[in-house]
């Protein structure tokens, strides 16, 4: 008996893709208007970068840095769906795309703290 589709690797992979393009899509309002502050408002601007000098603050980064990472490598992998022949190996190229993207926001994070 054939598993559910949806518990397939790469069925996983495309909702990774899907869940990190709609946090980023979340997060970019409250980015340009934090980004707007320095135009209108620069003392609160002042005091939201004390704020972000904090620990909890830096791990949020970590992950948002996550969310892009997975997202860009996310649209990588359809790319190569899209152009190239369907192999086995895609779901071993998957999880490298998500570990590196775990490589890379974490490498983020050490510079950060």
């Amino acid at each position: 008996m054939k598993a559910p589709a949806r518990a397939h690797p790469l069925w996983l992979a495309f909702m990774l893709h899907r869940l990190s393009g709609l946090a980023l899509a979340l997060f970019l309002p409250a980015h340009f208007w934090l980004l707007s502050l320095a135009l209108t408002q620069p003392q609160r601007l002042d005091s939201f970068l004390q704020f972000a000098e904090n620990p909890i603050v830096k791990i949020a980064e970590f992950g948002l840095v996550l969310l892009l990472s997975v997202h860009i490598f996310g649209g990588l992998r359809l790319l190569a769906l899209e152009f190239m022949p369907w192999s086995h190996s895609q779901k071993t190229l998957a999880a490298g795309a998500v570990g590196l993207s775990l490589f890379i926001s974490t490498i983020f994070l050490l510079q950060a703290l």
